[in-house]
């Protein structure tokens, strides 16, 4: 007998506002029809009434957990069009705020996950953890969250004693090789909500142009970090996980290895962080008349923003944001079907939606 599913638009297993019908035969689902939309929060037309400071605030708030990569990329465009080159200490900073951001990401992530699994142990672990690194964030920006350090060529805070934070990556280091991959991998509960659970395959994940940690655990080696760098990334020394299977194992091991691979970077950015200015440009910008595009990797994928500008106008003309949610979440459809009905919480958390950033 077939019935209709619906999770959500509001549901334990999701933080924000989406919905997920499942058509099943018994307790196994055969098809899903994924719903959006639900919020319309107009920040990209919010962005054609405020001036070059505001839209950077505006822009900041589209998402919480990575609102430092949205001002990011944001700047970046920005600076295509005013011709300005942040100076070498400005793209180090940015690196490490990257890199801190994607740490607080991926383990706030590893610790829903495992609340999803039934592991609560493991959950308070891992937010213990992401406090950690929160308080780094809050050292170096005065801010939990919306960090308010990015701007047009360059940054607004330094961080005058980097020394301090590595006895932090170090120990954030530890703890994932010592505590969270063995559990994730090893245990026997785990395994059992994990492994061969929400496969999404090579070939799948390739037509359905998955990006992020989506992609690499389905074997696609894609990283703008190394594709295209940024920053300063094109002066660090760092792997690209990825595993073949394409499940929510791989899925969760992948961010896991992504978490060492960044305390290799922040390493290396704090004991290279070259001396001088932090920022170009004062406080007024000649744009041109063109539209800007920029590229970075944000901890779920690539995120492209879009700017169009014309001389003359404090306003742009346009901003456009491609978030990687938006791009992954149709493959939640693909990777339900065959699956049991009580895994598929697991499944659609394990792409690591953010509905804010797709509800702009």
């Amino acid at each position: 007998m077939s019935y209709k599913i619906p999770m959500g638009p509001y549901h334990p297993g999701l933080e924000e506002p989406y919905k997920l019908d499942m058509i099943c035969e018994g307790e196994t689902v055969q098809d899903a029809e994924l719903h959006i939309g639900f919020n319309f929060r107009g920040i990209e037309h919010l962005a054609e009434t405020r001036n070059h400071y505001q839209i950077i605030a505006l822009f900041e708030r589209v998402c919480g957990i990575c609102s430092f990569i949205h001002t990011l990329t944001l700047c970046q465009a920005m600076e295509k069009l005013t011709g300005l080159e942040p100076p070498p200490r400005a793209k180090y900073i940015r690196t490490i705020m990257g890199e801190l951001e994607r740490l607080h990401s991926h383990v706030l992530w590893a610790g829903i996950a495992a609340k999803l699994i039934g592991f609560k142990t493991m959950f308070m672990t891992c937010f213990a953890l992401r406090e950690k690194v929160m308080d780094v964030l809050q050292a170096i920006s005065g801010n939990r969250v919306n960090y308010a350090m990015n701007r047009i060529g360059g940054v607004n805070r330094d961080i005058d004693d980097p020394t301090a934070l590595l006895p932090l990556i170090d120990e954030l280091e530890r703890e994932m090789i010592k505590t969270v991959i063995p559990v994730f991998t090893s245990s026997s509960t785990a395994l059992s909500r994990c492994a061969e659970v929400g496969v999404l395959t090579h070939e799948k994940a390739t037509s359905l142009a998955v990006v992020g940690p989506m992609a690499r655990a389905s074997g696609i080696a894609q990283d703008i970090r190394r594709a295209a760098p940024y920053a300063a990334y094109e002066e660090m020394e760092f792997d690209i996980p990825v595993q073949p299977a394409g499940d929510v194992k791989a899925r969760l091991l992948v961010r896991a290895l992504e978490i060492l691979e960044s305390c290799k970077i922040l390493r290396q950015a704090l004991s290279k962080l070259p001396p001088g200015e932090i920022s170009v440009g004062g406080d007024k910008f000649n744009f041109e008349t063109g539209t800007a595009t920029s590229r970075v990797e944000a901890p779920r994928g690539e995120v492209i923003y879009s700017v169009s500008w014309k001389a003359g106008s404090r306003n742009p003309a346009r901003v456009h944001v491609r978030t990687p949610t938006y791009v992954n979440m149709p493959a939640v459809r693909w990777m339900v079907r065959g699956a049991r009905l009580a895994d598929t919480p697991l499944i659609q958390a394990s792409i690591d939606p953010c509905y804010s950033c797709t509800d702009r």
